[in-house]
């Protein structure tokens, strides 16, 4: 079986603040979801030059990790 795996871009300013992320929930801020994201899924993100960095994570762990982000963006 063959698992897809998704990479989710983070974009930072200078002074390390996310100010964009890809696949984030409708109510959580860019910061919150990055925050959320490296609490949960931190041994698979990429530190990557520019100010930027990534996630890999399947669909399954993506869904998951969307859904438990659901109840902290209430």
């Amino acid at each position: 079986m063959d698992t897809q795996t998704l990479i989710l871009h983070a974009r930072f300013t200078p002074d390390g603040t996310v100010v964009e992320i890809s696949e984030r929930p409708d109510g959580l801020t860019p910061q919150a979801w990055f925050n959320f994201l490296s609490d949960k899924a931190g041994d698979v993100y990429q530190t990557l030059a520019g100010g930027r960095g990534v996630f890999r994570l399947t669909r399954e762990e993506l869904a998951a990790l969307k859904q438990a982000a659901a109840p902290a963006a209430a």
